[in-house]
This record gives C-alpha cells, structure tokens and sequence, in this order.
C-alpha cells in the first residue's frame, strides 16, 4: 500500500493542547520487545508521567501494565490511541474509538496515514495526528 499523505492532521499548538489534556494513552501494536519502537516510546510516554495502557494480542504485562487485547475491553477512559499498526488496520482501531465514544485523540505513527479514518475520526469529534511520533512531537514541545 501507497503511504498517503496526511491531509488530516494538527498542528504544533494543537499537539501541545492534546499532550497537555492527556493522561491515558492506549498504545495499539505495544510489542513487550524492548528494541521496537513502539515500546520505547511507550517507556519515554510512561517516564512522561502518562498511563499507558498496552493493546497486544500476547502477553499479560508490558511495561508493568496490564496488558487488553482490544480498544474494547479497557474498562476505563482513554484520552488517546497512539496507532502502531499497518495502515490497513487503522481503521478498525479508529472504528473501535469511535464505537467507545470516549477516545479524545486518534494518533498514527511516522509513515502511518490513513487520511479515510482520520475523516472519520474527525467527524466523530476526535482530534487526529497522522505521521508523527508522539515521542519526538512530546520531546521538541516541553
């Protein structure tokens, strides 16, 4: 698949809004293995001071949290999704946000767009951030 280029998107003062009202971040593809990305930037968002609440088909733990298997089952309020899935699953995950209806930010990862879910997103009232690593966007604002 071609990688899009993110026609829905926000920008540095809206970024620095959604860091600063987020305290629950869901992490979609958090591998337990410490070289991967995305469990790296789960640590850096966890020493941040956010919860972060692992969604992975495997495991029990991942980073000392408990780990759920779907966007569904975590039994409490999630500010944001942080995406580290194929481009082609991103919009099941953002179909699950929009079915919890409490899922404040929808974010993709660097090289991951899916402009049609981050629409979709949109409408439903969530704000989207697409190709962007929430650890470098956290890093360079505070």
């Amino acid at each position: 698949m071609e990688c899009e280029f993110p026609t829905v998107n926000s920008n540095n003062e809206e970024i620095k809004e959604i860091f600063n009202n987020t305290k629950t971040i869901a992490i979609a593809g958090l591998s337990p293995d410490t070289s991967k990305a995305s469990n790296m930037v789960a640590r850096y968002l966890q020493n941040a001071g956010y919860k972060i609440v692992p969604i992975y088909p495997k495991e029990e733990t991942i980073l000392g949290e408990k780990v759920y298997r779907s966007l569904e089952e975590i039994p409490f309020k999630i500010d944001m999704v942080d995406i580290f899935r194929k481009p082609d699953a991103i919009a099941a995950v953002v179909d699950s946000c929009i079915k919890r209806g409490d899922v404040d930010t929808v974010w993709t990862q660097l090289g991951l767009v899916n402009n049609e879910a981050g629409e979709k997103a949109k409408e439903a009232g969530m704000k989207v951030v697409q190709n962007k690593c929430t650890k470098i966007e956290h890093a360079s604002l505070f």
